[in-house]
């Protein structure tokens, strides 16, 4: 289900994720997507860790474990990529998109503290499922700003796969796991579309 739901609603549909990874996007572009990322997902503990921490589904808690330490590393690659990327491109209407940010920084907390079982399960199913599209992105950025990539540690697919059918096995358990999931691509969906209409505003 989650699955079906990444690929209908996840980044891999939105064309300005589909730009950013071609070898057409010039390197502010890469740079605001990066800062973008880190503003949202770089802060300690993250979605992951925030959801093992609380912790609703105790079955899940090693999953979460394994998820939480993955992204220890993302986010120190992201914030290498950050650095390495300089300074944020000059863009129109920059406080209304740390504003954005923010929001959807403080919507992945909420997501991830939901005391509905299930809830943060699928976000954070979701979120790994979406950062494979993302991690396209974050390599492009690397190769482009002279980081060595690093690999990601997830646990395999398949593992996520069993951990989240199990987590989901009573209709209100999946009807959760399915609102968390939906929950968190949206927001990964406002973020392309912010940083679309950034990368227009700085063309005009």
């Amino acid at each position: 289900m989650v699955a079906q739901l990444g690929e209908a609603d996840g980044s891999v549909t939105h064309p300005h994720l589909a730009y950013l990874i071609s070898p057409a996007a010039p390197a502010r572009d890469l740079s605001d997507a990066v800062h973008a990322l880190c503003a949202v997902h770089g802060d300690h503990p993250g979605l992951a860790g925030e959801a093992r921490t609380s912790c609703v589904q105790p079955d899940a808690c090693d999953w979460l474990d394994a998820v939480a330490e993955a992204f220890v590393g993302e986010r120190a690659y992201i914030a290498q990529l950050a650095a390495a990327a300089g300074p944020l491109p000059s863009t129109p209407g920059q406080a209304e998109t740390e504003a954005a940010l923010i929001t959807s920084r403080h919507a992945l907390e909420m997501l991830a503290k939901s005391e509905r079982r299930g809830c943060a399960t699928g976000a954070v199913a979701a979120l790994v499922q979406d950062w494979t599209t993302i991690r396209l992105l974050l390599d492009r950025a690397a190769m482009r700003f002279g980081v060595e990539p690093v690999p990601a540690t997830f646990p395999p697919q398949a593992e996520t796969a069993a951990s989240v059918a199990m987590l989901g096995g009573t209709p209100a358990t999946e009807r959760a796991v399915s609102f968390g999931a939906q929950q968190l691509l949206a927001q990964h969906r406002a973020i392309w579309a912010l940083l679309e209409a950034r990368a227009s505003a700085r063309e005009g």
